[in-house]
């Protein structure tokens, strides 16, 4: 069963040389730390800047430098800092090739519910109904169930939708799974010491197991 950094580590390795990548609030902002050196890749966040670094060290923490969960961040060379109006031109437009986003529940069709629980107070979406409605390609990082045990891979989410059919691949504690187009979750890797019984056993949503599941690699 991987930790927080285990399933960052393993969402890294579908980054692509060239790539924009719109990091979201939570796991996915830890995927920063593991991305290759030998990438040219530029991350960005919502509050306006291109150019993420790893997350600093204490002697280099910045106050003023923050990303949208108000994370301290560094910059490496050639970042730019803009307006949030600018920003959120750029993920509108589609310029975003990967969007990497945290969520509470993912339905068997792909749908995402990841900003509001029931009887909890929040401050609004934010910025996911925007990249989840523009982004080419979304994976989203979380732990397969709830603290309860319950299945967080669904046949239909229970939670207030972020963004219909938009989720392409996920990332979990327990394994990697790609969302079907016709439906339904095909299992592509076991996170280490966990069994194909384990993860079918937590997952609620129809899922497609063919031939041997490999142990992924970190």
């Amino acid at each position: 069963m991987l930790d927080k950094n285990g399933i960052a580590k393993r969402i890294a390795k579908e980054v692509k040389d060239g790539m924009y990548i719109n990091l979201g609030i939570g796991i996915p902002t830890l995927v920063a730390n593991y991305i290759p050196d030998n990438l040219n890749v530029v991350l960005q966040s919502e509050n306006g800047l291109l150019g993420i670094g790893p997350f600093p060290t204490e002697d280099k923490v910045d106050p003023d430098l923050i990303n949208a969960g108000k994370q301290t961040i560094t910059m490496m060379p050639g970042s730019a800092l803009f307006s949030s109006a600018e920003s959120f031109a750029m993920i509108r437009g589609g310029h975003i090739h990967l969007t990497i986003l945290g969520a509470m529940e993912v339905s068997e069709n792909g749908d995402i519910a990841n900003w509001k629980v029931p009887g909890k107070m929040v401050k609004g979406m934010g910025g996911a109904m925007d990249l989840v409605a523009s982004a080419n390609n979304i994976i989203v990082a979380m732990q397969h169930c709830s603290k309860d045990g319950a299945s967080k891979l669904l046949p239909t989410c229970t939670l207030p939708i972020t963004g219909i059919k938009c989720v392409k691949k996920i990332v979990t504690d327990l394994a990697v799974l790609d969302v079907l187009p016709q439906g339904g979750f095909k299992l592509l890797e076991r996170a280490p010491g966990v069994s194909v019984e384990q993860i079918k056993n937590a997952t609620a949503g129809k899922l497609l197991i063919e031939g041997e599941i490999p142990e992924m690699s970190i």
